[in-house]
């Protein structure tokens, strides 16, 4: 297969890329400054264009650029990059794909577990209804954005993320130092939900969707079992044999981060039905499993 790839030098997409390279397939990389091979597409997000050409004879685009949640306070500015560097991208890509007189099969569009909102203890699955707040609605629109290539007849797939577990990237790799040192612990109560993924399984899983046809339309990409903070924070304090009596109380991570806090207090309790039902199998499905797995990841 020869599969187009945004966001390859981020922490998926790298490592996804890395993957199609070792099983023989060939990768085309959308890069923002001009191509320095046959490997590489020129593309301007902001600018909604795509050299389109260069997409031609690619069997599937994975779609995973994007301004980091966590890279940055919440300003007004902050927001609109992170909502414009999606949605814009996304449409962009979009367009670019529907205009081919032969688009890729399958688009594989990057979007996020976010956008279910708080959903409390519940259990809940791509059937659960769209949720509120500022990253619920950006993913609504982020997911939206795709409209073009599916209406094409690109199968399109949302692979909705949840908190990917490593030490190289992502939210993740912000808690590891924080552990090491003996300085991590709970947030907030404790009792909300992270639903989590192995960095190795989220790369599986992507694949997974390039190359099941049944598969379209939202699929969480997260572990079958979800955990509370409470519980990651006893899995990371036994893995690395460090105390976890630090907390932090949520009047103090909301003085800290601001209205990202309450994404951070947030109970997701997400499993992943569509994955499950169409064969896939985790390598990494409880916690514990997942933060040793992240240890030895290679970067």
């Amino acid at each position: 297969m020869r599969i187009a790839i945004t966001g390859s030098t981020g922490l998926i997409g790298s490592a996804l890329a890395r993957s199609l390279v070792a099983d023989g397939h060939g990768v085309v990389r959308l890069v923002r400054r001009p191509p320095t091979g046959g490997d590489e597409v020129r593309w301007d997000p902001k600018r909604q264009w795509v050299d389109a050409d260069g997409l031609a004879g690619c069997d599937g685009v994975v779609h995973l650029a994007g301004a980091g949640v966590g890279d940055h306070r919440w300003t007004a500015a902050y927001k609109k990059e992170i909502r414009d560097s999606r949605v814009l991208g996304t449409a962009a890509l979009a367009e670019a794909l529907a205009s081919l007189d032969t688009p890729p099969r399958v688009l594989v569009s990057g979007s996020a577990i976010g956008v279910y909102g708080d959903t409390g203890d519940r259990r809940i699955d791509e059937d659960a209804p769209p949720g509120r707040g500022f990253l619920a609605d950006v993913c609504q629109e982020w997911e939206a954005a795709t409209g073009p290539a599916a209406e094409a007849g690109v199968r399109t797939v949302l692979a909705r993320t949840g908190l990917v577990v490593s030490r190289d990237g992502g939210a993740w790799a912000k808690l590891f130092p924080l552990f090491r040192f003996g300085l991590g612990g709970r947030m907030g109560s404790g009792r909300q939900y992270w639903s989590f993924i192995a960095l190795h399984d989220h790369v599986a899983a992507l694949r997974h969707l390039l190359d099941t046809e049944s598969l379209s339309g939202p699929v969480n990409l997260t572990a079958p079992e979800p955990v509370t903070n409470r519980e990651v924070t006893a899995a990371m304090g036994r893995v690395l044999h460090r105390p976890t009596l630090c907390t932090a109380p949520a009047p103090a991570l909301r003085l800290a981060l601001g209205e990202m806090a309450g994404d951070v207090l947030a109970s997701q309790r997400v499993v992943p039905r569509r994955l499950l039902d169409s064969g896939f199998a985790f390598a990494f499905p409880c916690i514990e499993s997942a933060v040793r797995a992240a240890l030895t990841d290679t970067p």
